[in-house]
């Protein structure tokens, strides 16, 4: 298999209509562009794009409040994933977390997205509880992972 050459940067104005697609081809209810360009101008907000060959192929964001991130969104174009592009992700956003005073993230993932609960699991997310009928479309319960 050919190693992928991936480059993870702070999303910038011009990834946010090609997350937006992610997001759209990943999620039943999805972020639009301009929710994405507003996160990226806010000072409380981390964000990063994942790109093959300058094209955005995965993405990360986190909001933070005092000592807490709590991480939004992860997703990796259907085609690039189960590459390590999410753990990749994942581990920059912990790493520049960490730097900015973070000492807990949270994130809530679907009950049955036993792949990115595998990944949380594996980058040191412990499940802590459930939310229920947190998503829809179909409506189904979240686990509520944390990392500390």
């Amino acid at each position: 298999m050919e190693k992928l050459e991936i480059t993870i940067r702070k999303m910038r104005e011009e990834d946010c209509r090609a997350v937006a697609e992610i997001e759209k081809a990943n999620f039943t209810k999805p972020w639009s562009r301009e929710a994405f360009l507003d996160a990226t101008e806010k000072e409380n907000a981390v964000y990063f794009t994942a790109l093959w060959k300058e094209e955005p192929v995965g993405y990360i964001g986190m909001w933070k409040v005092l000592d807490e991130g709590e991480i939004t969104n992860v997703s990796v174009k259907k085609i690039f994933q189960g590459k390590g592009i999410g753990r990749r992700l994942v581990e920059r956003l912990l790493a520049e977390g960490s730097v900015q005073g973070v000492t807990s993230f949270f994130l809530e993932v679907r009950q049955s997205n036993e792949s990115a609960i595998r990944l949380y699991t594996s980058c040191g997310f412990e499940a802590q509880g459930i939310r229920r009928n947190f998503y829809e479309a179909p409506r189904e319960d979240a686990v509520l992972m944390c990392k500390r």
